[in-house]
């Protein structure tokens, strides 16, 4: 029995394609749609990105894989709860990170200074253009031919980009739009300046959950903080209390892993009650209801909110500006710059993306084709790409 709400996307109801396909006696068109992710490289490479710790350090910290599998699972759980459609939830949230870089958000500010002249780089354009231009595995069109409420998610998961009268909104106010909007294939206009759906807000939170607690259970593991650390930690602080309160003589490490899950269970609830209540109280009743809403809808409670910014900060002061992770950052932040410069001075890429940058005369088309190029990489062929031009490896220690 479908108990999709009314507020809920239908996948019966989707805008479409911008290619049509047959109806499928199996699965919905969100259904096809993740099955379409998860079959396509880029998903595949994002085993070997870097989330915070880079792969070497050990196996056992998350990378672009393992994170965009713990945001999918938290994302599908909140979507059930809100009687949403999953299935949709689960794509944007599989989908999230296929345009970021090697080396996580080094790569992508590095790439984005390099790209100032020519519109700058954006890793959820990035993942537009993966998903609609650079994955080409279909015999009769680019890209995966998703549905149109998945790309939109893809693109607006984090809010509008423009206000009603068209300006930038958000962290594009100040720096204006990333080039590349105009030329999306998508059956009709993805709306740039209404909200996505409920189902990619969910995918959007469910980022922030992910982030929030793997990347203290990654700091313990590295040995970056201990659990002392964390006890007057907005948000995390009183977790931490009541879990060595509760089990003093356990290991640490399973005092930290007690932490996490209720981390998450809390954090996962706090939005299904505060997201319900916003859900009423702004009275939607169709998707297009949610797209006009004029706020997110999907949200912690202002007090969660308030503590959550917090440990966020905690995080930036003690982890991810930690010297022991800045280090590889900078190595990575070099790789990244330097490949670039020799791509644009020397048109001396691998395969049928060196044969695309010998014969392109335009400087705009050549820095995108050296973009795409580097941030479709993994982590150790960035590496390996390195030591071919420039006959030397980083020492990421």
């Amino acid at each position: 029995m479908d108990d999709r709400a009314s507020y809920a996307s239908n996948p019966e109801q989707s805008r479409g394609r911008l290619y049509g396909t047959g109806p499928s006696p199996t699965r919905s068109e969100f259904q096809r749609d993740r099955d379409r992710i998860i079959h396509s490289t880029a998903f595949r490479r994002l085993q070997h990105k870097t989330q915070v710790f880079l792969q070497h350090e050990g196996r056992h910290y998350r990378n672009r894989l393992t994170h965009t599998l713990e945001v999918s699972q938290m994302a599908r759980s909140i979507a059930r709860a809100l009687h949403l459609d999953e299935d949709l939830a689960e794509a944007v949230a599989l989908s999230h990170d296929l345009g970021h870089t090697p080396f996580g958000h080094a790569g992508e500010r590095v790439l984005h200074d390099k790209m100032a002249a020519f519109g700058g780089f954006d890793h959820n354009i990035q993942a537009i253009r993966v998903v609609t231009r650079l994955e080409n595995r279909y015999a009769e069109h680019d890209g995966l031919n998703l549905t149109w409420e998945t790309l939109e998610g893809i693109l607006k998961h984090n809010g509008p980009l423009l206000t009603p009268e068209g300006k930038p909104f958000g962290k594009y106010a100040d720096e204006g739009l990333p080039t590349g909007l105009d030329d999306i294939p998508a059956s009709v206009d993805l709306l740039l300046s209404t909200y996505a759906s409920l189902e990619a807000q969910t995918a959007a939170i469910a980022d922030d959950i992910a982030y929030n607690a793997h990347d203290i259970d990654d700091a313990l593991r590295a040995g970056l903080i201990v659990l002392d650390d964390l006890a007057d930690v907005p948000w995390a602080g009183p977790i931490v209390r009541e879990v060595i309160a509760l089990y003093p003589d356990v290991a640490p490490k399973r005092q930290a892993h007690e932490i996490q899950r209720r981390l998450i269970t809390r954090s996962i609830e706090d939005v299904i009650t505060t997201t319900s209540a916003n859900i009423a109280a702004s009275a939607v009743n169709m998707p297009d209801d949610v797209r006009y809403a004029g706020r997110t809808l999907v949200s912690f409670s202002p007090e969660t909110a308030t503590a959550e910014r917090g440990l966020k900060q905690f995080l930036f002061d003690r982890v991810y500006r930690h010297e022991s992770v800045m280090v590889p950052v900078r190595e990575g932040e070099a790789v990244v710059g330097a490949l670039f410069d020799r791509y644009i001075a020397s048109r001396d890429l691998p395969g049928r993306w060196g044969i695309a940058a010998r014969i392109e005369s335009s400087p705009d088309a050549l820095a995108r084709i050296a973009a795409d190029f580097i941030a479709g990489m993994t982590d150790p062929y960035a590496i390996d790409e390195y030591a071919r031009l420039f006959d030397a490896r980083p020492e990421f220690r």
